[in-house]
């Protein structure tokens, strides 16, 4: 990110992240019935927000795309890793209640 972040700004964006992040993961989950599956797919997400190369780069260049990324995610500031820190905990949370949800007998689809 670019330019300060305020307080208020930062517990916005980490709560829409946890919320968006839990939504499409509860979703997922009780859809295609794999519990963990957004929890595993969001390291992927995660590359898609921070890096700006293309996913073939990764295939047919990955000698400059790796690198690429490593420097963008060293790069990345505290702020934007709470953001995203905040994103994986709302698909672990979702595979927690999924969890529960079927625990206490609760089919969905």
């Amino acid at each position: 990110m670019d330019g300060p972040v305020s307080l208020v700004q930062l517990i916005i964006s980490i709560v829409l992240f946890f919320v968006m992040f839990f939504g499409i993961g509860f979703l997922l989950n009780m859809l295609l019935r794999m519990t963990w599956l957004m929890a595993v797919v969001y390291p992927i997400v995660v590359v898609f927000i921070v890096d700006d190369v293309s996913f073939l780069d990764y295939i047919f260049k990955p000698g400059t795309a790796f690198p690429a990324l490593l420097d963008k995610l060293q790069a990345l500031q505290v702020v934007d890793i709470s953001i995203l820190t905040g994103g994986f905990a709302g698909a672990i949370v979702a595979g927690i209640v999924m969890i529960f949800l079927r625990k206490n007998g609760y089919r969905m689809f």
